[in-house]
């Protein structure tokens, strides 16, 4: 898959490593692992503002469609139109629909249909791909 905005991996450790993310964001966002639930950041993080993406800045969720999933992770009601893209993930012998950065392709996490209404669906993000710009 090809998308606008495209860096080598140590381009991208680079990056990351300027802006102070955390070590394990390069793993999150280029390798498409996962941070262990209830450690990443933005979990109990209630601020009002705009989330991006953490290799990019591509602007993903607003803090208003926030809500606690109880599951571990940021989780979302609804993704600002265009800056996701979703795909089919089949690793760890599951079937997912895998979300991940429309600019740039960073994994973000991955989108289920038990959200709340009106959207029904559940944006499960690890927060270690992700920033909060507060308003």
């Amino acid at each position: 898959m090809s998308f606008p905005l495209q860096k080598t991996d140590a381009e991208w450790q680079a990056e990351l490593a300027a802006k102070g993310a955390e070590p394990l964001a390069f793993h999150v966002t280029r390798r498409a692992h996962t941070e262990r639930p209830y450690t990443g950041k933005y979990e109990q993080v209630w601020a009002d503002g705009t989330y991006h993406c953490i290799c990019c800045g591509n602007t993903l969720f607003d803090s208003h469609t926030k809500f606690d999933a109880g599951c571990g992770w940021p989780s979302f009601a609804q993704a600002l139109p265009g800056a996701i893209t979703e795909h089919v993930d089949r690793s760890h012998g599951m079937v997912r629909v895998e979300t991940v950065c429309s600019q740039c392709g960073a994994h973000l996490g991955h989108v289920f249909e038990d959200g709340p209404a009106p959207t029904g669906l559940r944006y499960c993000m690890n927060s270690a791909a992700l920033e909060l710009q507060k308003r």
